[in-house]
């Protein structure tokens, strides 16, 4: 159960910062609402059962719109805000809390997606917070003096919050040793385990800790940074809880809180970014998550497997799925394979089909990723002149990797993780046949040893037509993006997948497999080629799928340079793949909820997400 002392709320130390991080400017109405927190602050938090005045009578008086002040302040009339009040006229409160938060942590499409969504979803008007563990000594990140205590197993650990306000949303970082000393910025590979593929030996008491802390921020972080917002979040907001690590949070929300009344309209939404994690433990372990043994039933399952123990087993996801308010995921055909079997939905298939789930296609941030302005590549470009810049942008990418400059030859490329979901050991499978053609291939990525070894020596193999770059180098994969004239994307499965985007973004089609996101971004013909299904099983390379990999890459080689070719390149440049269609969709599902408070956003921009001040410095 977590508790918090109402002196630690209100320490001295933190009197001048008191909404927010240290670079939040106090406004005047602070230091009313400093003075009066201090003269109620006379009474502890016991639990969560709050006995003083200040929590819920006052805390949700902070948090209700006024929305006659807010227009005032959009229409650029009198900016003077009285005092503890959140200047709100649309919109939710959103709190999306996630492992992984680009650019500061990540691994996958998770960090891109509490990266990019919620500066969108600001955007539109709605006031919105990231909540992400604090792997690192963040630059740009500065302590809010905010204390809370959770229980985390037998013990009680203090946790602290780090704030910064970027490009319109308040992110905010959970720190504490269980994740700042374990990782100390590795945010690539020791976020979950020491090396790749083993995991933390606490990862179920790090996450607990995590889950409950970012239950406080809403309530206890009095944030100024917007001119349309101040003071804390309150209670009447929208938990978007992402993926096994935070799956527990709907059942400390529900034991925790709403039993006192607190939170009581507050809801959760659950995504799930890839099925195939899903935090099974051994079934012993639950009495580590101290939460009442009526969730036992959501936790329990069995499966066939021995990792990590054999027999009974809890399931985090499992429990996510039956806990939260709603489900979605990352893309309407991942949605489909999800309830569409055991293989494709890793045995919660049947869970799903009864909760039901909602598939949002995820958008990209085409600020980082624009051929027009992208700082990595040697001749920037748009639609009107991709065909020639394109040409040029080959022959620089040719000579940076040491291949034979020729751009008349195909250049196919290959970005991603070394791993059997993404497809690796069929992609060095299929190369052989591949290179028959007259083609060069680069393969840039990292992973597992094997798949790295392999492909050094397809490379000492064929000197003038492979690279392979093993080492991570985001210059080089945006060079990639935009010399390359076919991008191979052979993933078993594939939730949503950004490389695609990225690379429709730079007008290089992909060749792909046809499952997850991949269907509902790439068309056959016009903006990329599709290779069919691939075998969902890691264990073994099916012939079949190496089959249809080499004739999908060999099909597009065929078309490189054509007339239909360079129209596939223009379809890919006109598609928006920004998030400013999902966000619209994100609003509409979320609105769904019924939160107390919440209205439709507006349709709006980003602000000068270029500028200074909204570039993340991690």
């Amino acid at each position: 159960m977590a508790t918090m002392t109402a002196s630690q709320l209100i320490s001295k130390h933190a009197a001048a910062k008191h909404c927010g991080a240290t670079d939040s400017k106090p406004r005047l109405f602070q230091k009313k609402i400093t003075a009066d927190l201090k003269r109620q602050a006379g009474t502890a938090y016991h639990g969560l059962r709050s006995q003083n005045k200040i929590d819920l009578l006052q805390m949700r008086a902070i948090a209700k719109p006024n929305t006659k002040q807010a227009a005032t302040t959009r229409d650029g009339g009198a900016s003077t805000r009285p005092w503890a009040v959140v200047i709100c006229g649309k919109g939710m409160n959103l709190v999306f809390v996630g492992a992984e938060m680009a650019p500061w942590s990540k691994t996958g499409g998770l960090g891109d997606v509490l990266g990019g969504l919620p500066p969108a979803m600001a955007a539109n008007g709605h006031r919105v917070m990231t909540i992400a563990p604090r792997y690192d000594q963040y630059a740009d990140a500065w302590d809010t003096n905010a204390l809370a205590q959770v229980k985390v197993g037998n013990s009680y650990e203090t946790v602290r919050f780090f704030h910064c306000y970027k490009r319109g949303v308040d992110r905010v970082f959970i720190d504490h040793p269980m994740f700042l000393a374990k990782v100390w910025g590795k945010t690539g590979s020791k976020i979950y385990g020491p090396t790749t593929g083993i995991d933390y030996q606490d990862n179920q008491l790090r996450f607990s800790l995590f889950c409950q802390a970012a239950l406080e921020a809403p309530r206890v972080l009095f944030l100024n940074n917007s001119q349309f917002y101040a003071g804390p979040y309150g209670e009447d907001v929208v938990f978007i809880a992402n993926d096994w690590h935070t799956a527990a949070l709907p059942c400390y929300l529900k034991s925790m809180y709403k039993p006192h009344g607190i939170y009581r309209s507050a809801k959760v939404a659950f995504c799930i970014h890839n099925i195939v994690y899903q935090g099974r433990f051994a079934a012993s372990d639950f009495s580590l998550l101290n939460l009442p043994d009526y969730f036992k039933p959501s936790f329990n399952f069995i499966d066939g497997y021995n990792k990590p123990v054999k027999g009974r087993k809890i399931n985090w996801m499992q429990a996510g799925i039956l806990e939260s308010d709603r489900v979605l995921t990352v893309s309407p055909y991942y949605a489909q394979e999800l309830v569409s079997g055991e293989q494709r939905g890793v045995e919660l298939d049947d869970t799903l089909r009864r909760s039901g789930v909602t598939g949002i296609v995820n958008g990209m941030d085409v600020n980082e990723w624009n051929p027009s302005t992208d700082k990595y590549i040697s001749v920037n470009y748009d639609a009107s002149t991709v065909t020639d810049a394109k040409a040029l942008n080959k022959e620089a990418l040719q000579a940076e990797v040491g291949l034979p400059k020729n751009r008349e030859i195909p250049l196919v490329a290959f970005i991603g993780r070394l791993e059997e979901q993404k497809g690796s050991d069929i992609l060095v499978a299929a190369l052989p046949e591949i290179l028959d053609e007259n083609v060069q291939v680069i393969v840039l990525g990292t992973g597992k040893k094997k798949f790295e070894t392999q492909l050094e020596s397809i490379e000492e193999t064929f000197p003038q037509k492979v690279r392979a770059v093993m080492k991570f180098n985001a210059p080089l994969a945006h060079q990639m993006m935009a010399g390359a004239d076919i991008v191979v994307v052979p993933s078993r499965f594939e939730p949503c997948g950004l490389i695609q985007l990225q690379a429709m973004q730079y007008g290089t089609p992909p060749a792909c497999a046809s499952t997850g996101g991949l269907v509902d971004t790439v068309k056959e013909g016009k903006t990329g080629f599709h290779m069919g299904l691939l075998s969902a099983d890691c264990e073994a390379v099916d012939p079949a799928d190496v089959k249809k990999v080499v004739g999908t890459v060999k099909r597009a080689v065929k078309v490189v340079g054509t007339g239909a070719f360079k129209e596939m390149i223009h379809n890919c440049m006109a598609q928006d793949l920004s998030w400013k269609g999902p966000a619209k969709q994100w609003e509409s599902f979320l609105l769904s909820l019924n939160v107390a408070g919440s209205e439709p956003g507006v349709t709006g921009e980003e602000i000068a997400p270029l500028a200074v001040e909204n570039i993340a410095a991690p």
